[in-house]
């Protein structure tokens, strides 16, 4: 089991500056990278101050620089907001600067509010078509000299300049649904599930699409899948702090709800989150739910429900460090992820033999 850090600044109203913010997330990384972590992922948001992010690409870059082992993931692009060339190209130009160290996830798409922004209106379910299309011509582009006649690109001949330093770099997809999940299988990609706020049955489902897809390719190689969830670990010796945890949680998620239902105009940049009462008949939304949902726990109890997910067949765990918590309370968490959870992952040295 791998680990990696899913992370982006939030903001959640303008009395911290997005240099403060920017500097908490550096230093978040610093802690997963002495911790073991295997990658640090960044996503693409547009507008919305809780999840500050227009591009992966000059967070990366400047990781890139302050570290030395962590590997650098867009996590994830969206495809219906880039051309084929400028993707391949930026793609490439991260993956000299950190000597090879780029993951690269690309999604459809999501909030509507970003497809009325930059994608003229387009449906955000129709992305998936752009996602198909722009995989395999970044990898084309990759290679060397490609023409695209697509039916959403059309380019003459072009190639990626610069050209990535790995041979091959890791791609992986944000699958849902059975059809993502066998895209992914069928070309060779890895895949990333998120079960959101569904509980471990999810986690199931989503590892059983991807065996269903290995079953119908079975001559494609076998995929990397990489599970996120919103994780926070405390001490034992304080039972009761998963609640806050949950609590915030659950405002996230609300949060969330209000973006995508898309029925508000924002207010530079801030929305607040649906209220409560939306969600009276929604137990998925009650703290106890989220504490069995959420990777919220004891190391011991966080340790037990990783080692199902392994079992399951995931083979990274994303700890997702969005919550809308202060910085100082993610912290703690990720240390006791790091010193207690991540060593019970770790291969133990073989016995002694006289």
């Amino acid at each position: 089991m791998r680990f990696s850090l899913f992370v982006h600044m939030e903001r959640w109203d303008d009395q911290i500056s997005h240099r403060q913010l920017f500097e908490d997330l550096v230093d978040l990384v610093h802690v997963a990278e002495d911790g073991g972590f295997s990658t640090v992922w960044i996503g693409e948001h547009h507008a919305m101050e809780y999840t500050v992010s227009p591009s992966p690409m000059p967070l990366l870059a400047y990781l890139a620089a302050e570290t030395k082992t962590i590997r650098l993931g867009a996590g994830t692009l969206i495809a219906p907001f880039w051309n084929p060339v400028r993707a391949a190209g930026e793609s490439a130009l991260l993956d000299v600067i950190s000597g090879g160290r780029l993951e690269l996830g690309v999604a459809r798409g999501a909030y509507q509010f970003e497809f009325d922004r930059l994608a003229g209106g387009m449906p955000a379910a129709a992305g998936g078509q752009h996602l198909r299309e722009i995989l395999p011509a970044m990898r084309a582009l990759w290679q060397g000299d490609y023409a695209h006649d697509g039916e959403i690109w059309q380019f003459p001949t072009s190639t990626s300049v610069p050209k990535p330093v790995q041979n091959e770099i890791p791609i992986w997809v944000a699958a849902r649904s059975p059809e993502s999940h066998e895209f992914a299988v069928e070309n060779g990609f890895n895949i990333m599930v998120t079960p959101l706020m569904k509980d471990d049955r999810e986690v199931a489902d989503l590892t059983d699409k991807t065996k269903a897809a290995m079953a119908k390719f079975p001559d494609a190689d076998k995929p990397e899948v990489l599970c996120l969830r919103h994780t926070y670990v405390h001490s034992p010796e304080n039972p009761e702090a998963w609640r806050p945890a949950a609590a915030a949680i659950n405002r996230y998620y609300r949060t969330f709800d209000a973006w995508a239902g898309n029925k508000t105009t924002p207010a530079n940049g801030f929305l607040e989150p649906s209220p409560e009462e939306k969600f009276a008949d929604r137990p998925e939304f009650e703290l106890d739910s989220l504490h069995k949902s959420a990777m919220i726990g004891t190391p011991d109890e966080v340790i037990e429900r990783i080692k199902h997910y392994q079992d399951l067949g995931v083979d990274e765990f994303a700890y997702w460090i969005d919550n809308g918590m202060t910085h100082a309370q993610k912290k703690e968490s990720l240390e006791l992820f790091v010193q207690h959870v991540v060593p019970a992952f770790q291969e133990q040295p073989a016995a002694a033999t006289r």
